[in-house]
Parts: structure tokens; C-alpha cells; sequence
């Protein structure tokens, strides 16, 4: 391997480092003026005293094989890898033309996704997920490159970034953790982070994980160590962690002022410390460059600067009605079912069997399809439900696995492995219960901004199931529903079926479209009986059509998942009573049928709405809010909702009864109704 040194790198390297290191700061310096001036860059972090490791991180990044994940103050990274100073600066003043996100997300989140310089999250080292994941889809595919996920050494105290280097240790995937170590979080020192001086040393347990150093501050040192790191990766199919010993010259950011916590000594020392200045003096004392070349460059510099800020000023800033634009990709449209509904007849499957029935099917479909989760590839087992059964044994290890017991990691690989190419599709189980799936939240917000956030130009394929809701004797952790918490985050798809049919179609529309969906299961019906259906081949439902399960016309029931069955059962007992009762099945949260149930509206003029989740701040009082205030004159009496009551699920089933909806309940409220 070419090893880099002041006396043998070629002047043409050196003078373009140089030049890359003087445009790189001269744009850090002057990205505080555009907020003085209220031109923007609002949030700034300057990278002054990290310039040895960016630099070599630009240079080592090969573009068409790897994949970059940059975190917030990796200006000359991104620099360096080829992003040109006006695109920084488009970044930086949140034009429409930022090639980053169109000025969608916050400044100094430098990306240019076309070339896999990968849009991330302000939530810094969260990426380190969603590097593991793409490293993942590396392997599988037999494609030669990396994935190189930077940050802060105080990132490491977050529990997914430990998660992230668990999984790509236990995997053994090629992927590069730098780890930019400038002694500080913000205003917190090292110190309070962590027990080891040095923070990778945390991580020296890990087997298969190899840990290098290098003084980030130094360019030799850095592009040996980056340009090693990135050969041992490839060669071993294996993790790597370089920490890069920097300083940090400035402040965290412009909102933060370092004088307060830091004294004059430590401000000397790393101004000295100035590894432009030490990358200067060198280019001199070993007389590769005179004093007047290099001004010649640093002119040369200002120039070019001067240049990229006057057309970065002029570019068009973002529209208001652009931000409806990229929020949901278009979804597959069923191509036979159109409208989700089918008269076919034969042997009635359940839902469950649905489930797994369907993955097969779509995993014979497309081969570029993936499965994971906790518990549901060992042996014979196939999930605690038995959904993925047989799966392994017919699609192998490599499409369907179990993942460690850590939500985070299972959402983010996910998120990761599908930027890998647009044709895959994941298939995960956020969690066994849908209860435990809240470590992996923050994930989740990831996935429902990720095509917004990125101007359009990248969206995870992800479907993510899970097993939903209580009638099972399951109290606290077992019994929980969430799609009212949620649907508030734009960017998902939330589907909630109750039967067999619409299991089947729902997830294979899920499966084939393009986007993130919420696929969640009613696990008290996964045997039911009543739950069971006919399903055709092929059987598709798209997202947003409900299904009129009843026809009536003195009450509509609007509801979904366990509580349809009970709808349906309230309804046939109050026809007994001389009263015709329509239960709908909204099978689709998001995007709701709006179309339908103000038919539905129109024909009954009474609305009862029902669900298994709490009726404080559960989904159904946006349902009846929407109704009440765009179908008033439609009404003859209040809309009303039958849900839980608002205490966690109770263990014992008296107190389970107690708390959840049940057939009773759901018919004094619908008799009352009809009776007003």
C-alpha cells in the first residue's frame, strides 16, 4: 500500500490538498458572516482543528463504490470528497438548488445523495445504523467498497452507536467508524463521557473489530490510517475503527461560546495546534512549496470562494407549496383488486397463515427481498407467531435472520441496507410485541423523514411489522397498540388489517411499494377463526380504501383491527332489535379513505367510531374530529367513540376486561346513539 510522507507524495497532491484545506477553511470562517448578514447558515460547526482526518476521509471516499456517512461538522470531508464550494454554500443558506436536501434540513448537513454522500440526521451517530446496514447489502451483493460513518467521540455514549458496532462486529461487515475525538460534547468534556481517556477503547472487546489510531490533526497520518483502514476493510470483509485525535479550535457551534468553560491556556494551546497552519509550515520547511506558490494558491482560493458564494446568492430559494412534495412516494397499485375487495370462494385460511403465505410469495417474487427480526429464524421456530415460518429453510441465512435484541439496530440496518439499491425490499419485526418497540423510535422518526428530508431522493423500502393489541391476557408490554402516537409523524404508512385477506393483500402492496410502512398486526386474531378468510391469489389491497364490511343505514361503526369483529358482532344483535348498522374497516390509517367514510356519513347520519386503543388521544379522535368539522350538516347526532379507557392494560383478566373494548360496551354506545 502507497504510504503517504512530506518528502515523497508528489507536489500535484500536495498542492491539491493544500488548496482543498484553504478553500475548506476559508468557508468556515466565513459561514458565521451569512447569519450576521441574515443571508442563514443559522447552525454552524466549525471544523477547524479536525482538518488532517476530513481531509483524508474526502480522498480515501470512492465514489461508485462506497458509501459516506458525514456528520454535522464534516465540511471538509465533504469538501474534500468532491462537493464543490458552492454546493456547501447552497447547503449552508438552505437554497432550493442544495443538492443535500433543497434546503429541507438543517444547515451544515452537507450530502450529495447521487453519489452515496448520505443525507443524515442531526440526532448525531444515529448513521452509524444505517452505515452497518448498507455495509450489510456490500457484503451480500459481493460489491467492492465500504461504508464510512463519522462523528464526535461523545456520539459513543449513545446506546445505538453501540449497537451499531455490536452488529457490525457479530456480522463481520466492511465498515469504517471514524471517531473525531476534539475532548468535547458541546460545553461537556471528555472526561464525563466516558471512563477510558481514549473511547474506542470501549469498544476493545469486540472480536473481529480492528481499532486504529492516527493524530487527525496531522494530514500524513490521517490518509495512511484512512487509506489502511479502508484496504483492511475490503480485504477482510470486516469493521474497522479509526480514532483520530483532533482539537477543536472554536466553539462547538454559533450558539455556543467556548470562553465560558474553556481558559485561556487550553484556547492557546489549540490555536497552536492548527493543523493548516502545521500543514503550511511544513510544505515550506521541506521546501516542496515557496512562500509566493502558496499564496499564489491561497488567492487562487479566495477567488474560487468569491465565485461559488456570488452563484450560491442568486440560486432560487424553496417554494412554500413545496413542502407537500416527497412526503410519501407513490405507492404499487394493485393491478386486479383495485378496490381490495373479492367474492371468491373456497378454504378459508387464517390470519397468520396469511402472513406467512404472502412473505413467501413476495419472496419468491423478488429475490431482492430481506427479512430480520428477534427470535424468528432458529431452527424450526419461525417468530413467537410463527409468521416467518419455513422462511429460512427456503430462502436461506442470508435473507432471513434473527437480529440481536435491540430495536434501534433492527430499524436503522434496515434503513441502511435499502439505500443500497431502490429494488430491495426489508421486511422487519420492529419488536416481538409491539410494546417493546419504543427504543427503536428514534429510528422510526428516521424512516418518516428520510424522503422528505432528502428532497425526494431517497426513501426506505422498509416494511416494519408488528404484533399489535391485548385480548390476549397480556397486561403492561403485551397489549399495547401505537398507531395513535404514531400516525402524528408524517412519512409512514400505518395499516392495521382484521382479517385474513386484507392481511395478505395489505402486505403485499406493502412489500412492492416504494416507502416506509407501518404494518400492524391484530395478534389475538392471528387464529381466529372469525378472522379467517377466502384469499385469492395474488390477493392486493391499496393503501386508503376501506372496506364496508356491513352495509346499514342507521348507524356507521368505523373501525379497524380486533374491535372490527366485535363491530360486526354488536351489529348483527342490534338488527335483532329492528336497527340496520354499517360497520366499516378502515384496514388503512395512513392515508385514510376519507371518500368512504364521508359516503358512509351521508347515508346514516350517525357515526359511532371504535378502537382497541385508549380513547384519549387515540386515532379515532382525529376520525370523529374530521367528521364533526367537515360533515357537521350531515350529522343528527354527536359523533361518539368506544375505546380503551385511559390506564395501562391490566395482567389479570378481570382487570384486562375492564380496561379494553368489548362487545357490551361497543353496543350501549351504538344503541344509545341510534336512540338519540
Amino acid at each position: 500500500m502507497k504510504k503517504y510522507d512530506i518528502k515523497t507524495t508528489d507536489k500535484e497532491t500536495l498542492k491539491k490538498w493544500y488548496q482543498l484545506m484553504t478553500l475548506g477553511r476559508a468557508i468556515d470562517e466565513k459561514a458565521p458572516a451569512y447569519l450576521l448578514q441574515s443571508l442563514g447558515w443559522s447552525y454552524h460547526a466549525p471544523y477547524a482543528g479536525h482538518d488532517g482526518i476530513q481531509l483524508a476521509m474526502g480522498q480515501v471516499f470512492t465514489r461508485g463504490e462506497d458509501f459516506m456517512f458525514p456528520y454535522y461538522r464534516d465540511m471538509l470531508t465533504a469538501l474534500s470528497a468532491g462537493i464543490t464550494a458552492e454546493e456547501l454554500i447552497l447547503n449552508g443558506i438552505s437554497k432550493a438548488t442544495d443538492p443535500a436536501s433543497g434546503g429541507r434540513h438543517m444547515s451544515n448537513h452537507f450530502a450529495k445523495p447521487e453519489w452515496h454522500i448520505e443525507n443524515v440526521s442531526s440526532a448525531t451517530g444515529n448513521h452509524d445504523l444505517h452505515a452497518v446496514g448498507v455495509a450489510r447489502a456490500i457484503k451480500y451483493y459481493k460489491h467492492t467498497g465500504v461504508a464510512i460513518t463519522s462523528h464526535g467521540e461523545s456520539a459513543t455514549s449513545e446506546g445505538y452507536v453501540y449497537e451499531a458496532i455490536n452488529g457490525a462486529s457479530k456480522e463481520q461487515l466492511p465498515v469504517i467508524f471514524v471517531i473525531q475525538d476534539n475532548g468535547y460534547g458541546i460545553s461537556v468534556p471528555k472526561k464525563d463521557q466516558t471512563a477510558n481517556r481514549k473511547v474506542v477503547d470501549n469498544f476493545t472487546g469486540f472480536k473481529g473489530l480492528r481499532i486504529m489510531h492516527c493524530n487527525g490533526k496531522d494530514v500524513f497520518d490521517s490518509m495512511n490510517t484512512m487509506a489502511e483502514a479502508r484496504e483492511y476493510a475490503i480485504k477482510n470483509q470486516a469493521p474497522v475503527m479509526v480514532h483520530a485525535n483532533c482539537v477543536r479550535i472554536g466553539s462547538h457551534s454559533n450558539s455556543d461560546k467556548h470562553t465560558l468553560y474553556r481558559d485561556e491556556n487550553e484556547l492557546k494551546y489549540v490555536k497552536e495546534a492548527d493543523p493548516l497552519m502545521k500543514f503550511r509550515r511544513m510544505l515550506l520547511r521541506y521546501k516542496r512549496f515557496t512562500e509566493d506558490e502558496l499564496k499564489e494558491i491561497e488567492a487562487a482560493t479566495k477567488k474560487e470562494l468569491s465565485a461559488a458564494n456570488k452563484k450560491a446568492l442568486a440560486a432560487p430559494d424553496p417554494t412554500p407549496e413545496s413542502i407537500f412534495k416527497f412526503v410519501t412516494p407513490e405507492p404499487y397499485q394493485p393491478q386486479k383488486y383495485v378496490d381490495g375487495t373479492h367474492n371468491e370462494e373456497g378454504e378459508k385460511i387464517n390470519l397468520i397463515t396469511a402472513i406467512n403465505e404472502t412473505l413467501k410469495a413476495e419472496f419468491r417474487h423478488n429475490p431482492d427481498t430481506f427479512i430480520w427480526g428477534q427470535d424468528m429464524a432458529n431452527k424450526d421456530k419461525g417468530g413467537v407467531f410463527n409468521a416467518s415460518k419455513g422462511m429460512q429453510q427456503e430462502f436461506g441465512e442470508q435473507r432471513v435472520f434473527n437480529a440481536p435484541i435491540a430495536e434501534d439496530f433492527i430499524v436503522g440496518t434496515a434503513n441502511g441496507m435499502s439505500r443500497f439499491d431502490p429494488k430491495i425490499r426489508v421486511v422487519i419485526e420492529g419488536a416481538e410485541f409491539a410494546d417493546y418497540f419504543w427504543p427503536a423510535m428514534e429510528q422510526y422518526v428516521e424512516c418518516t423523514h428520510d424522503y422528505w428530508r432528502s428532497n425526494g431522493q431517497f426513501s426506505p423500502n422498509i416494511t416494519l411489522r408488528l404484533a399489535s393489541g391485548g385480548y390476549i391476557g397480556g397486561g403492561i408490554y403485551h397489549s399495547q397498540n401505537l398507531e395513535g402516537v404514531l400516525a402524528g409523524l408524517p412519512g409512514a404508512r400505518i395499516v392495521y388489517p382484521s382479517f385474513a385477506d386484507d392481511a395478505a393483500g395489505l402486505l403485499r402492496t406493502s412489500i412492492r411499494s416504494k416507502g416506509f410502512t407501518m404494518f400492524m398486526e391484530p395478534k389475538a386474531l392471528y387464529n381466529s377463526v372469525d378472522a379467517a378468510t377466502v384469499i385469492p391469489d395474488d390477493f392486493e389491497v391499496p393503501f386508503g380504501k376501506a372496506r364496508i364490511r356491513r352495509q346499514g343505514k342507521d348507524l356507521s361503526i368505523i373501525t379497524y383491527g380486533n374491535t372490527t369483529l366485535f363491530s360486526l358482532a354488536v351489529a348483527e344483535r342490534l338488527a335483532k332489535d329492528g336497527w340496520d348498522v354499517e360497520v366499516m374497516d378502515l384496514r388503512s390509517l395512513v392515508p385514510l379513505d376519507k371518500e368512504a367514510i364521508f359516503e358512509s356519513v351521508k347515508k346514516t347520519n350517525k357515526v359511532l367510531v371504535v378502537h382497541e386503543d385508549k380513547v384519549f388521544s387515540g386515532f379515532g379522535a382525529e376520525v370523529a374530529a374530521m367528521i364533526g368539522s367537515e360533515m357537521f350538516q350531515h350529522l343528527d347526532a354527536p359523533v361518539q367513540r368506544v375505546g380503551s379507557t385511559f390506564t395501562p392494560v391490566g395482567f389479570n383478566p378481570i382487570l384486562e376486561k375492564a380496561v379494553l373494548p368489548g362487545e357490551d360496551r361497543i353496543y350501549e354506545a351504538a344503541k344509545k346513539l341510534l336512540e338519540f
